[in-house]
């Protein structure tokens, strides 16, 4: 056994596997590599296991999305650091030695992201992660990097290692005894975020979370689920509400959520202005769930709730009315 698992989540994804998952065999000698399959129906599994037979493969009962798909899978996976990482990531050499190297070194670091740069376009950010991720006092996630649907190019102006409000499921990295004391995703968050609140919840337990430029990582999104793709909107939306509920400090929770709730209100009459009918509704059936959800999501809140995490930005008025496109922390 290894001390790092590489475990690529897969879901119907056997073109994505051909194209990325040679890369992160080629440079990924220090770790087991896994492929933690959602029951796909396509030939995913027999790709692997005539092309790859070093990699193992974990077989989820069903399609259990990002969430339960990991928590399943990651309970057959002995290891002391994981590595969860999209079928749409390509690695570069070295990836791996920067972040166990900062694992050894920092004790209290539980959570790490890699630099996350656009595949198609490499000079530039991509939008899941980018340098590391914030969240704004009302649930906004932004990045370093990437601010709402602005993508900064990568001049060098991240190569700095810090420490980061949360780090981007596409490619992370965290201790195995966190993620299972945490006791890994919330499954009602089914995909989107849910890492965000993961990050939360660490930081509720005083873990430390790291953004390290030394590693580098591409990623295509969207390639399961595109940007624009109303259950994205629909996913992205209701499962902030639910992460509110669940980490805000007591002290603004309800006026915070308020708000939000208000927010949530003007994007869909953005949305309608712009003709995107569609995404307005996502936002109507978001809230909706959201409700439904709501007692169920308020018992899970835990005793404490860091102030450390709780950020008094506010992007959305820095973005659109103080023309704040790029990452000011």
């Amino acid at each position: 056994m290894k001390k790092i698992a590489v475990v690529i989540l897969n879901w119907n994804g056997v073109q994505l596997l051909e194209q990325f998952l040679p890369s992160v065999v080629k440079y990924s000698s220090e770790a087991d590599i896994y492929v933690a399959d959602n029951a796909s129906t396509d030939n995913s599994i027999s790709f692997v296991e005539a092309n790859f037979p070093i990699v193992k493969i974990v077989k989820n009962t069903g399609n259990y999305g990002f969430a339960k798909g990991y928590n399943d899978a990651l309970q057959h996976i002995d290891t002391e650091l994981y590595a969860l990482v999209n079928s749409d990531i390509e690695v570069t050499e070295n990836w791996l030695q920067p972040i166990i190297a900062t694992f050894e070194k920092e004790p209290e670091t539980a959570i790490i992201q890699p630099k996350i740069l656009d595949f198609k376009n490499k000079e530039y950010f991509e939008y899941a992660g980018a340098a590391g991720g914030f969240i704004d006092k009302y649930g906004f996630p932004y990045c370093r990097g990437r601010i709402f649907d602005t993508i900064e190019k990568d001049n060098g102006q991240y190569n700095d290692a810090c420490e980061i409000s949360w780090a981007s499921g596409a490619c992370f990295f965290i201790r195995s005894k966190v993620y299972h004391e945490l006791q890994g995703f919330d499954a009602d968050f089914f995909a989107h975020q849910e890492e965000i609140d993961l990050c939360w919840r660490a930081k509720n337990k005083n873990h430390q979370i790291k953004y390290n430029p030394n590693s580098v990582v591409y990623h295509v999104g969207g390639a399961t689920l595109q940007q624009g793709n109303p259950k994205k909107t629909f996913l992205n939306f209701r499962n902030s509400l639910l992460m509110l509920v669940k980490n805000l400090p007591k002290e603004n929770f309800y006026s915070t959520l308020f708000i939000r709730l208000s927010l949530d209100g003007l994007a869909g009459i953005h949305f309608i202005l712009q003709g995107k009918f569609a995404h307005c509704w996502a936002i109507l059936k978001a809230h909706f769930a959201f409700y439904a959800l709501f007692s169920k999501t308020y018992k899970k809140r835990a005793h404490f709730q860091s102030k450390r995490y709780y950020n008094t930005k506010n992007i959305v008025i820095n973005y659109y009315i103080n023309n704040g496109k790029v990452f000011v922390k």
